[in-house]
């Protein structure tokens, strides 16, 4: 039974840790941006939006599309950087855990 115990112990730990990382992605910032620069969308490695900046020179009657769809790449942008920042945090934290080959965590 020894065995046993060891894996549910383990498992606990495991458990444990990936907790711990999960919450600690939400202190990794990440920043979206598009229109060179003219639109940024600041994030957490969770996914939070932080902040959104966007140059006054968008502001004009007529440009309302492209600001639009600048706000909408800039977005999917701090997503994309979001999604590996956490895949990277993740990757580190697992490195050292005795999983069978192939196996990916449900994140």
């Amino acid at each position: 039974m020894k065995g046993i115990e060891d894996m549910l112990a383990m498992a606990q730990n495991v458990q444990a840790e990936l907790a711990k990382a999960q919450a600690n992605l939400d202190n990794i910032e990440v920043e979206g941006v598009a229109g060179g620069g003219l639109v940024k969308v600041k994030a957490s490695a969770k996914g939070r939006i932080i902040g959104v900046s966007i140059d006054d020179s968008l502001f004009q009657p007529g440009e309302k599309q492209m600001l639009e769809d600048l706000i909408a790449a800039a977005l999917n942008d701090a997503r994309a950087k979001a999604d590996s920042a956490s895949n990277a945090e993740m990757s580190k934290m697992t490195s050292g855990l005795p999983l069978p080959p192939g196996f990916k965590l449900p994140f």
